[in-house]
């Protein structure tokens, strides 16, 4: 699945697909919002494709909703097994779109990863806006493909990333990505999920 394609597998996806699992599950918004510890307001708004989820804030929904990350981004999913391969051809991504950043999420199909894999692209840091720094649970891998990025983190310095240059940090420290220059700037992100977000059958 392409950029090109992004009136579909956006905001109004993920809302639809929100709806459409909570319902299958027989839970309520409030359900949902208590199980992920996440406001009901935030989970209403989602839904209602008002909002649009920083990866914290779906890593949350997934929990309240009893499923795994992959299973918000595609409609299918098998789950990986042991000594198993899954092979994800360019272009083939889950897209989604928040205010600042674009994810292409990586082997959206696959459920049960020990990992969540994907690529994005970040606004210059003056055009982004921010009402809090992103955390979530498990370690976290940033490699810049193109361009600078400024990576804040709460308690500490910023870091400038150049082309080629990568940050390994413990994910639950606050934490926000812009691109230093006047130009989007390309990363790969790679963040561990906790067993409880991945041991979904």
């Amino acid at each position: 699945m392409s950029a090109e394609t992004t009136d579909l597998t956006g905001r109004a996806r993920m809302a639809s697909r929100l709806r459409r699992l909570r319902e299958a599950r027989g839970l309520t918004i409030q359900a949902v919002a208590d199980r992920g510890g996440i406001a009901i307001s935030t989970v209403s708004k989602i839904e209602r494709n008002l909002m649009a989820p920083t990866y914290d804030r779906f890593t949350r929904l997934a929990r309240g909703l009893g499923v795994d990350v992959a299973e918000l981004f595609a409609d299918e999913s098998s789950r990986f097994e042991t000594g198993g391969v899954a092979v994800a051809r360019r272009g083939e991504f889950g897209y989604h779109e928040t205010e600042n950043y674009s994810y292409e999420m990586l082997f959206p199909q696959v459920r049960g990863k020990a990992m969540v894999p994907m690529m994005g692209t970040l606004k210059p840091l003056e055009q982004m806006r921010f009402d809090r720094m992103v955390s979530h649970g498990g370690e976290e891998f940033l490699l810049v493909l193109e361009g600078r990025v400024i990576v804040q983190l709460a308690d500490r310095d910023d870091v400038l990333l150049d082309q080629g240059d990568s940050l390994y940090f413990d994910s639950g420290r606050g934490h926000l990505y812009a691109s230093a220059l006047d130009a989007p700037a390309r990363i790969l992100v790679v963040c561990t999920q906790p067993d409880a977000a991945r041991d979904q059958p």
